[in-house]
């Protein structure tokens, strides 16, 4: 007798279908365009979501110094970091970072919705991130991502 299988499915690293995306960051929120990139880089918007394997897809992201942040915080929110030596305290705005490195804060608010873990950085290796329209990733032929479609 044929009966359904109710079996859970996990997916791993060689069973994951790997997608890839193009993201236009121009004119997005730096958090919200954030979040959802980290839902689709771990995998969740899938069926098959494993928490502790990466079954994510792989993103593009071009136009990221055009990015908007709401109110002041480009001017008035600082990022701490510390060299772990006595006095080695640095604060950088939003605004700073971008002038050194376009790509940058998008890339730090990514990494800071991801596990803090060997799998979120293995995760973080999927995002490619670029400051103009141009990317090298053209033969893969990413597929163009409209994040208002997400939820």
């Amino acid at each position: 007798m044929d009966t359904l299988s109710y079996k859970t499915l996990s997916s791993n690293k060689a069973t994951a279908n790997k997608q890839w995306f193009l993201v236009d960051a121009e004119g997005h929120t730096l958090g919200r365009l954030s979040s959802k990139i980290a839902k689709v880089l771990r995998g969740k918007y899938k069926t098959n979501f494993t928490p502790h394997a990466d079954c994510g897809d792989f993103v593009v992201i071009i136009n990221s110094e055009k990015i908007v942040m709401t109110g002041t915080k480009m001017t008035d929110r600082e990022i701490f970091s510390h060299t772990g030596y006595p006095g080695g305290q640095k604060r950088i705005t939003p605004l700073e970072m971008l002038a050194k490195d376009g790509t940058s804060v998008v890339k730090h608010a990514i990494k800071g919705m991801l596990p803090k873990n060997k799998l979120g950085a293995a995760i973080l290796k999927n995002c490619y991130i670029f400051s103009g329209s141009k990317h090298d990733k053209e033969a893969q032929k990413p597929t163009v991502l409209n994040l208002n479609d997400l939820i």
